[in-house]
């Protein structure tokens, strides 16, 4: 690709702009800025001007012989997806779990039967670091031909030092080697191993003095997470790894009232988490703790859907302050989906979000969710150019037809990597 790019004359530019500084709440969800017949121009990877597709092009007019020019008649442009919750880096599959869900066994029965999350625990631990990396690499290619361009990736399936770091070493080679961003998390706090089952306390100690430091002092992750539920870890024990993590530099997340109500939503408040995830059964007091403490919402509606679940009330939330972003939380065991497109039609048809809510969730409040709204998230001058480019002629249409991937080009870092649907 050369220095010049021109995405020239969409029926729709859904811009996102005017959120950088935070997140959208409320009526700004639905603020998507839309420019008809809009074009965007690029240089060394950045968005330069967004705009009429011929003041654009009048600007330019002395560039554009140098410049790439990707049609975008009849199509939406939107900023490129960003997928703020994975557990992308494991090995093995679970559909062996999925077929005792069907017949009555829930996820928190298998996972205290060795199942679940230490399934695959164990597959992780077992595999080596190249069959890690470059399974991870398949899925972060999958995940661009779905329109996202920045994924967060947590650890949190070694349960030891040496596995964690593999994790976290795996996503870091990709940030570096594959294009598309990937922002790493801590999560030793994942599960309690189940050689440690009686003395939970004495694996957090671990986490606290071994691991956090360790992580810290590699410089491998951005945020240290923890699952904060009863049968994994309590309040109190959840409060002392974030706020170790804290000490050592790292922002906290927490997997907050998934299964039950249990405090994870005023946790996250309470430690200034820059998010809560799941909150399928979030408390009104939790909820409005996290919408007056700025804490972001990440909402998996995929794993309450596969999970047979009932879904988190993001109206509720919305309409209560809360920034809302959603993700797949991809992972083999609760959503096995790299869709974010699929999680978007899940948004409004099972939570009573808007299109224009989900766009946003997608968007520019997922970037806020791990920090990198500076530089993604919306089109705006100075930002990276992260643009997809979906075929379809205006937004409705990518909730409205579910299940379908209208993907047509997807453009990272002003490099194009997706065309016609397909890698290029």
């Amino acid at each position: 690709m050369g220095k010049y790019m021109l995405v020239s004359n969409a029926n729709q530019v859904v811009t996102m702009a005017g959120h950088t500084n935070k997140p959208a709440t409320k009526e700004a969800m639905a603020q998507l800025r839309i420019i008809e017949n809009g074009s965007i121009w690029v240089e060394d990877g950045k968005v330069v001007e967004v705009g009429k597709d011929q003041e654009i092009r009048n600007k330019y007019k002395h560039e554009l012989n140098t410049a790439t020019v990707i049609n975008a008649k009849g199509k939406t442009v939107t900023p490129g997806l960003i997928d703020p919750h994975t557990h992308l880096v494991h090995a093995g599959t679970r559909e062996n779990e999925y077929a005792m869900r069907l017949k009555g066994k829930t996820y928190m029965e298998i996972m205290e039967a060795g199942g679940g999350i230490h399934a695959t625990t164990r597959a992780t631990q077992q595999a080596s670091y190249e069959q890690l990396f470059e399974e991870t690499r398949k899925r972060l290619n999958q995940f661009l031909l779905y329109g996202v361009t920045t994924v967060e990736a947590k650890s949190g399936y070694g349960l030891t030092l040496e596995d964690e770091l593999k994790q976290l070493e795996v996503a870091d080679r990709l940030q570096h080697e594959h294009p598309i961003d990937v922002v790493s998390t801590f999560m030793g706090a994942h599960a309690v191993p189940l050689n440690q089952k009686d003395n939970p306390d004495d694996f957090v100690e671990r986490v606290v003095n071994e691991m956090i430091p360790e992580v810290a002092r590699r410089k491998l992750a951005k945020f240290n997470d923890v699952f904060c539920e009863r049968g994994v870890f309590t309040p109190e024990q959840s409060r002392k790894i974030l706020e170790a993590g804290k000490a050592h530099g790292l922002i906290p997340k927490i997997h907050a009232d998934e299964i039950e109500p249990y405090g994870g939503a005023e946790l996250a408040a309470e430690v200034g988490a820059i998010s809560a995830d799941h909150l399928l059964r979030a408390s009104d007091e939790g909820i409005a703790a996290m919408a007056k403490a700025g804490v972001i919402g990440v909402l998996l509606p995929g794993t309450a859907f596969f999970l047979m679940a009932e879904f988190a009330q993001a109206r509720k939330m919305i309409d209560a302050g809360v920034a809302v972003a959603l993700s797949t939380d991809a992972n083999p065991g609760s959503s096995p989906s790299l869709s974010l497109p699929f999680i978007m039609n899940l948004g409004c048809l099972k939570m009573g979000m808007t299109p224009e809510e989900v766009l946003t969730a997608t968007t520019i409040n997922a970037a806020h969710a791990i920090g990198c709204a500076n530089e993604a998230g919306s089109l705006e001058a100075g930002k990276k150019a992260d643009i997809t480019i979906f075929n379809v002629p205006n937004y409705l249409m990518l909730s409205y037809q579910y299940g379908m991937n209208h993907v047509d080009t997807v453009i990272k870092a002003g490099r194009q990597l997706v065309e016609g649907g397909q890698l290029r």
